[in-house]
């Protein structure tokens, strides 16, 4: 959407008092997302009485479940922009009629205009849209739709075209990037596309990662692609959502903790050092007693680098709202405490056997814990979602946002680590393009609010 109001002309502010149009973006894939978005959108009101807002768009997920509330109940809500509709955002934000174009899919791709946010060291790329699978607590296939993955050589000249912008961490990212290719008729799409972005020559080291990968698509040929190549970082991301047979058999995801276990061995025994991280939702309807001890259980048997875990949030829309035994909230605040205790026992110990090693970190800048501390991250930490690495010492050289750096490891926290820099850094490379050509300030100003 920024990509599409730069290139139309628009200029984008990040204070809202100096928009003239507010543009928020909205989450509804669980009941707190949901009222979060309501609250961003009743305080960026505020604006068009206090600042110089005229317009307020509404984007995003909650406008696909709730496109009539909104307009009925929001009458500070000047238009509202499905999923589905983003042609259409330049449009909205003008006070002019939206395209009467019958809607399709939606499907960025390398010739869309885009605003990259900083950091400008990392960069996202979606690689599909939508998702197949008929997991009964999920919405994403009604907002979304099915899979459709983008072209391939579309995602590799992206990608060459970031790094040639002095990016040096690529993301990839979709609802369920490991079906990628399928709807192409490409076979081990996934693995064949980390191949060929781990093959574009950078002058600079480089990391290339992939979020959210579904368990029963994680193939051989895809483990052995990430181990085959150093600018694959050894992490993967599989939420696999419960241990029990019976929970996971409600949210018709098939498996169990035991086939789970062998995959986890698959992965360390192909991919030596790789860290795994996961998610779980807790107080499903029908989790026992019983279903909640065996899934404490394997979390202490698997041993995950990585776990994020989920109160169960019942989706109007969604199957498993329909379903029967439901948990009480006290209960499953009470599940989700104990089994993120769990973890972080978990966590500690492996980060203290960290300490005294030499590692490769992604320098991110000043952390906003301290003046004194600089924050990096190592290959194994995703951005905004794992832990960090605080640099206590900077050491000799130029330290600069975007270096790859080494570091000892000196202190380990539940979560996070400190240590000291011990090589000395190469300033990072000019970028020619990190910022976009903004139009004349006789253009509304646009605030996009996520």
């Amino acid at each position: 959407m920024m990509g599409d109001l730069v290139s139309k002309g628009h200029e984008l502010t990040a204070h809202p008092e100096d928009a003239d149009v507010i543009v928020v973006n909205t989450c509804s894939f669980i009941d707190p997302a949901k009222q979060e978005s309501i609250d961003t959108i009743l305080e960026m009101a505020q604006f068009k009485h206090t600042g110089r807002a005229q317009r307020l768009v509404v984007a995003g997920c909650l406008v696909e479940r709730h496109r009539s509330d909104i307009l009925a109940n929001l009458p500070e809500v000047d238009a509202v922009l499905g999923t589905n509709e983003l042609a259409n955002i330049a449009a909205l934000c003008e006070g002019l009629e939206p395209s009467k174009t019958p809607i399709e899919p939606f499907l960025y791709h390398e010739g869309s205009p885009r605003v990259r946010t900083p950091p400008k060291h990392h960069a996202y790329i979606k690689i599909a849209e939508g998702c197949d699978h008929p997991c009964t607590f999920c919405i994403i296939p009604q907002c979304r739709g099915n899979v459709r993955s983008r072209r391939f050589e579309g995602l590799i000249l992206e990608a060459r075209r970031l790094f040639d912008e002095g990016v040096r961490e690529i993301n990839l990212i979709g609802q369920d990037v490991t079906s990628y290719g399928e709807d192409l008729g490409l076979k081990n799409g996934l693995a064949t596309l980390l191949a060929r972005l781990a093959e574009i020559e950078t002058p600079h080291e480089k990391w290339v990662r992939f979020l959210y990968a579904y368990p029963n698509r994680v193939t051989p040929i895809l483990l052995e692609t990430i181990a085959a190549h150093q600018s694959l970082v050894k992490y993967i991301d599989i939420p696999l959502q419960h241990a029990s047979r019976n929970v996971l058999k409600r949210m018709k995801r098939g498996q169990h903790g035991d086939s789970f276990l062998k995959l986890l061995e698959n992965m360390r025994s192909t991919i030596p050092g790789v860290a795994v991280r996961t998610s779980m939702i807790v107080g499903f309807p029908g989790e026992t007693d019983a279903d909640f001890e065996e899934l404490c259980q394997f979390v202490q048997t698997a041993q995950f680098d990585r776990l994020g875990v989920f109160s169960y949030s019942d989706v109007e829309t969604s199957a498993s709202y329909h379903l029967d035994q439901k948990v009480d909230a006290k209960t499953i605040y009470n599940r989700k405490r104990r089994l993120m205790a769990i973890q972080r026992k978990i966590s500690k110990k492996a980060n203290q056997g960290l300490i005294g090693k030499e590692m490769s970190v992604l320098v991110e800048g000043p952390s906003s814990e301290s003046d004194l501390l600089w924050q990096a991250r190592l290959s194994t930490q995703a951005p905004e979602i794992d832990g960090v690495c605080y640099i206590s010492d900077p050491g000799d050289g130029v330290l600069a946002p975007g270096q790859i750096r080494r570091l000892r490891v000196t202190e380990a926290h539940d979560y996070d680590l400190v240590g000291n820099l011990i090589d000395f850094g190469a300033p990072v490379l000019s970028a020619h393009h990190h910022f976009p050509i903004l139009a004349p300030h006789s253009t509304p100003n646009v605030l996009p609010h996520r």
